[in-house]
């Protein structure tokens, strides 16, 4: 690929930290967004050149992405920003990478897939944490046991939140739990199952969360029940269940702009020094109709330092490889490998 690549949002947290590490490993990626003071200052000091355009406008968003092979797509919440950058990547012959983690973008990637092959396009949402230390988890537990009927996902992270991430949880809380039963995708209550365990650093109580692997881990593997779950303390967890009887409140529009506008002025993302004190155990657990049962387990670096090297990781990937248009799941486009040729992630425990 010759083309020139973007990281649209590039002056938020997360594209900002991309946009660093590509610069220390050589690359010269377009610095793209809303924000001209912003993104101009970042790219004086990066020495790279930038563009300022908006998203609601499908003409002036085609115009922006002139030139551009690939995008890596930085500026959520998703499920508001996801749909014009992929509309417009297909429109001129752009590959679509992000970094979300919300179901609904997944899955409407997937029904872009005829679509992308068309044009030649490569969508592949999902490219951080969310979703790629689960997804390769997943694929290696398929492979394990590839009859496997049943798949349970989770993760023990102490990352903390940015404000990009905050302002999808948000969102997210609204709309309630999401397991995927027989194939389909259901809304469930918060905190719809509770169990016990061990992601790696002990057992712990936990509780389903609707991430995104109930949509990616179902076109990753082919397993029809999916379920994803995090550690929390009985306190939250109540708390979780009681949120069900007033869930309707969070999602109208006033509430959702409130929550998010103080998100904007108190959220700052951890730093530097408290990114590398964190790790994260991730977790999988697949069973057959016989009962039949394997486990995994591998650690990783904080969410944040992940989404880095794995958004890098599968933009170099594109970069060096030809592969068909159509919509991916990072272990579909990269192979399930992927996660172990990432810095600091551990050896895969498999049981």
């Amino acid at each position: 690929m010759n083309k020139a690549w973007m990281i649209y949002g590039a002056n938020g947290y997360t594209g900002e930290l991309i946009a660093r590490e590509a610069v220390q490993r050589g690359e010269k990626p377009l610095l793209a967004g809303r924000n001209r003071a912003s993104l101009a200052a970042l790219a004086a000091e990066l020495k790279l050149d930038y563009r300022v355009f908006g998203l609601d406008d499908a003409a002036a968003l085609r115009a922006g992405l002139a030139g551009v092979g690939l995008v890596l797509h930085c500026a959520g919440p998703f499920s508001a920003t996801s749909a014009p950058m992929i509309e417009a990547c297909l429109a001129v012959g752009a590959h679509y990478l992000d970094i979300t983690g919300e179901i609904s973008v997944f899955e409407h990637a997937q029904a872009q897939h005829a679509r992308a092959q068309k044009a030649g396009v490569v969508l592949c949402p999902g490219v951080g944490f969310d979703v790629i230390p689960t997804d390769c988890v997943a694929a290696a537990l398929k492979k394990a046991l590839p009859d496997a009927t049943h798949l349970v996902l989770g993760f023990d992270s102490r990352s903390g939140f940015s404000p990009g991430t905050a302002k999808t949880s948000v969102e997210g809380f609204a709309q309630g739990g999401k397991v995927r039963e027989n194939g389909v995708i259901r809304q469930v209550p918060l905190a719809y199952e509770v169990r016990r365990i061990d992601f790696g650093d002990g057992e712990k109580l936990a509780m389903t969360i609707p991430w995104g692997d109930v949509a990616t881990a179902y076109h990753s593997t082919g397993i029809a029940n999916i379920r994803v779950f995090i550690p929390g303390s009985p306190a939250m967890i109540k708390n979780a269940k009681r949120a069900n009887h007033f869930r309707w409140l969070l999602g109208l529009k006033p509430v959702q702009n409130l929550l998010k506008r103080r998100i904007g002025k108190t959220v700052k993302g951890p730093d530097a020094r408290q990114r590398a004190k964190l790790v994260t155990h991730v977790w999988g657990e697949v069973r057959n109709a016989r009962g039949e049962q394997r486990t995994a387990r591998v650690r990783t670096p904080n969410g944040y330092a992940l989404t880095v090297t794995g958004a890098l990781a599968v933009v170099d990937f594109l970069q060096k490889n030809g592969v068909a248009g159509g919509s991916y799941t990072p272990s579909r486009l990269c192979g399930p490998e992927l996660l172990w040729q990432l810095p600091e992630v551990g050896t895969l425990s498999l049981s």
